[in-house]
């Protein structure tokens, strides 16, 4: 029996299986009986006994894109060629700022709560560091370690 003759119960199938028309798989040993199969109901009940189905979608792979992860990871395929915008745009200066501000913050809180700088101390060094009077978190603490000594 040819594909042609069974276009209606493809059609319905589809509609049925709600998926494609070209996603309808037929059995070709059982065309008589989709043949005959002219109601929805008798599609529902072909598809029940596995002579009608719909093929798996075809996805797209991963594999290539966790392979390339992977490299990345250890530092490759992230040459000049790669990198599109320069410095400033892939890592803002404002962005850079945040992070070294909580990080002294978080610092300061810590110590404040330890008890290794007073209250006073803590106020002073946080408006320091506002003020981006420290480059890192280790130049902080040793800011205040030579401010502990006087």
């Amino acid at each position: 029996m040819s594909t042609d003759s069974l276009i209606n119960q493809r059609r319905l199938a589809a509609s049925i299986l709600k998926c494609g028309l070209n996603r309808v798989w037929l059995n070709p040993e059982r065309s008589e009986d989709i043949a005959a199969a002219i109601a929805r109901e008798d599609i529902r009940t072909l598809i029940g006994e596995g002579a009608i189905a719909a093929h798996q979608k075809k996805g797209v792979s991963r594999g290539r894109a966790r392979e390339k992860m992977a490299k990345r990871s250890y530092g490759h395929c992230k040459g000049p060629g790669r990198k599109k915008g320069c410095a400033g745009a892939r890592d803002p200066k404002k962005r850079r700022w945040i992070r070294k501000i909580r990080a002294q913050r978080r610092v300061l809180r810590e110590m404040r709560v330890s008890g290794e700088i007073t209250p006073a101390m803590y106020r002073s060094f946080y408006r320091r560091s506002a003020g981006g009077q420290f480059r890192t978190v280790s130049h902080l603490k040793a800011q205040v370690e030579i401010g502990r000594e006087k």
